[in-house]
């Protein structure tokens, strides 16, 4: 265990010019203490590891030492050719790439796991789309990846949703792509004009009219994290969206499956915010949805399990549609 432990933390600070004993600690998941006995360790077997002193301090190799102890267990090796989704490869114009990658890597392997490639894909494969979706590629995907490869500003024309006049112009600095539910989008920075502070933005890519990569690079910015960025932004959408509420009743059965007909995280949120269940058994909630014409589609699918309260338009609908669905089967 601790052999393992030793091994990680000289890759680390091999991929890193210096780490702080409390990033050290983070990434290897054991108390500052730990981290500094075991650069004692590595010290005294011979591996260069230097300790700043100081607030700004921190561990470092020395001398550009780079270890050969970089050798993958099966299950390693497994996990680095899952690692990445096959057709969203081939849609950025990357699956050469990433095929000739993964020859090398196979030749590179003990005879032992030269077979990880084989068993990982015969027992997973990922699939991104959605169901029901004629998943599309973007025309101007494999443009937009290679300006996301290098750096380089992307000056682009994109059409809003909404919007019938003509694309407007951007001058981008794109840091990211991210493929969510067959759909792609792009993380970028929207330059000002004035030279003033870049703000980020998502954008879906097949809403670009226009791209092509300018030959001026940007710097990135170095704290950017395309996951977190993705997570925050994803979530302020599904709340952005949500500018309407319903109040209803729902049995124990409809409190179960709320949160699979609507917004899962608005959905907990108001039946952790109702009151005590009735008389009845039924639990009053007010749920906050996207509108009343969205709410009755995802409502009509609990039945009997949900009563609508208010707004009245809505229960209104609903009370008309019980009325026809009488009438159809008595």
């Amino acid at each position: 265990m601790r052999a393992a432990r030793l091994i990680r933390m000289v890759l680390l600070l091999q991929s890193r010019p210096s780490m702080t004993a409390a990033q050290l600690a983070r990434e290897l998941e054991v108390s500052e203490r730990t981290v500094t006995r075991d650069a004692q360790a590595l010290s005294e077997a011979g591996v260069p590891v230097y300790a700043d002193r100081g607030r700004a301090g921190g561990y470092r190799l020395l001398g550009g030492y780079r270890t050969r102890l970089t050798g993958l267990a099966r299950g390693e090796a497994e996990a680095l050719f899952l690692s990445g989704v096959p057709g969203a490869l081939r849609e950025m114009g990357l699956d050469d790439a990433a095929s000739a990658a993964r020859l090398k890597v196979s030749a590179a392997l003990l005879p032992s796991v030269r077979d990880a490639t084989r068993t990982a894909a015969q027992r997973f494969h990922l699939d991104a789309p959605g169901w029901f979706q004629e998943p599309a590629t973007p025309q101007l995907l494999p443009v937009i990846a290679e300006a996301v490869w290098d750096d380089r500003v992307l000056r682009a024309a994109y059409r809003r949703r909404e919007d019938r006049q003509a694309p407007a112009e951007r001058e981008l600095e794109p840091y990211g792509l991210v493929l969510k539910a067959g759909v792609w989008y792009l993380a970028a920075a929207v330059r000002a004009g004035d030279g003033g502070a870049a703000e980020r933005r998502v954008y879906r890519v097949d809403r670009f009219t226009a791209a092509a990569p300018a030959d001026e690079r940007f710097e990135r910015d170095a704290g950017f994290d395309l996951p977190a960025f993705w997570d925050e932004r994803a979530a302020q959408f599904a709340r952005a969206i949500l500018r309407a509420e319903v109040v209803v009743r729902l049995t124990a059965d409809g409190l179960r499956r709320l949160p699979y007909v609507t917004d899962r995280a608005a959905a907990r949120e108001a039946v952790d915010a109702a009151g005590p269940a009735g008389a009845d058994g039924r639990v009053t909630v007010t749920l906050p949805v996207e509108s009343e014409e969205v709410a009755y589609d995802q409502l009509m699918t609990l039945g009997p399990e949900a009563e609508v309260v208010a707004p009245a338009a809505l229960r209104e609908r609903f009370a008309r549609a019980a009325r026809q669905m009488r009438e159809r089967y008595g």
